[in-house]
């Protein structure tokens, strides 16, 4: 390839091993959310393209939250690929990955992190360089033990896995060989967010970040 597709992508997802993945409806929420994740340990974000103010939410963290390395979520195009790295993002993301998407990135300087849910699609997408990709859906895909039958024969990749994962489930995943790091919800829940409770947010983020697992 004539570039390196998820070029500093790697040393981004080392930052932490839970990275939040959010749904901002409303873009005066994104700062003081960003905020408190960051000062509670995760600075690594994804912000999913899922609302009409996601685009909004991304250029004021990325302009406003010192230490926040911002990504975008629900990437699905061109079109989007390039507003995320308009906006500001270091990387995208996407739940899969289409022969569009991936011409498209060959175009753009922001890292993508592809998704893929069977060894068929994680071996497609490593024939085009990338070595790491995003599990989705994780529980729905088989979880942790289907990943972990990935290592062997795949071991060139890590990824990501995202979808219905738990506190309580975090820990089976953090400790497999192919996994970097996790994407997860439940650090900021919708009601804490509508309701401002940023020091709760910044709490269950630093239980979070505390989820570590050497390996």
């Amino acid at each position: 390839m004539s570039k390196n597709p998820q070029k500093g992508l790697e040393a981004a997802l080392l930052k932490a091993p839970i990275v939040p993945v959010m749904v901002i409806d409303d873009v005066k929420q994104a700062v003081p959310l960003a905020r408190a994740l960051v000062k509670g340990g995760l600075p690594v974000l994804e912000i999913t393209l899922r609302t009409a103010a996601a685009l909004d939410c991304i250029k004021a963290i990325v302009a406003e939250v010192e230490g926040a390395i911002v990504g975008s979520g629900t990437v699905l195009d061109a079109k989007q690929l390039k507003a995320s790295e308009k906006a500001g993002c270091v990387f995208a993301v996407s739940p899969g990955c289409t022969s569009k998407l991936l011409k498209a990135a060959k175009d753009q300087k922001i890292s993508l992190l592809p998704g893929a849910a069977s060894a068929s699609e994680a071996m497609v997408l490593l024939e085009h360089g990338y070595t790491l990709q995003k599990f989705f859906p994780a529980e729905a895909s088989g979880g942790a033990p289907y990943l972990a039958s990935l290592a062997s024969p795949l071991p060139q990749i890590r990824f990501c896995p995202t979808g219905s994962i738990t506190p309580a489930l975090a820990p089976g995943y953090l400790k497999l060989s192919n996994v970097i790091t996790i994407g997860g919800s439940w650090m900021a829940p919708k009601a804490l967010v509508n309701e401002g409770k940023w020091d709760e947010i910044e709490k269950l983020a630093r239980e979070a970040a505390a989820l570590r697992v050497s390996k």
